[in-house]
């Protein structure tokens, strides 16, 4: 599985900026996709997921309502668009894949990783 992550940026808070996740993949049908992000000095975590079907999405809490992930299995591309941008969602992104079952939220669980792209959002 190969992810290719693109769309990052310099924002205004408020602002909107849209990530796309290109996915190749013998069987994507069985991919789980996410989207996770790393703040300077922070940890990674999780931001939001996807299954292939675009049937079951889950974010987490601080971007609940701002942020939308969505899938277009023509293209083989996932995306989060993000709305309402906040200074505190300054942070490189990566999309990350794994095969089989949903409901994960750890990186542990994502064996698979797109390039970071770089969200930069200022006051």
């Amino acid at each position: 599985v190969q992810l290719q992550a693109s769309g990052g940026g310099l924002a205004q808070a408020g602002d909107s900026l849209r990530l796309s996740c290109a996915a190749s993949a013998r069987t994507p049908s069985r991919l789980v996709m996410a989207w996770f992000r790393q703040a300077s000095g922070k940890e990674r975590e999780f931001v939001a997921r996807i299954n292939w079907s675009g049937s079951n999405t889950f974010y987490a809490d601080s971007v609940k309502g701002r942020f939308t992930i969505s899938m277009d299995k023509a293209k083989n591309t996932m995306y989060l668009q993000m709305s309402n941008l906040k200074q505190e969602d300054t942070a490189v992104y990566y999309c990350a894949a794994r095969l089989g079952s949903d409901g994960y939220t750890s990186t542990k669980y994502f064996n698979y990783w797109g390039q970071g792209t770089l969200v930069t959002v200022s006051s």
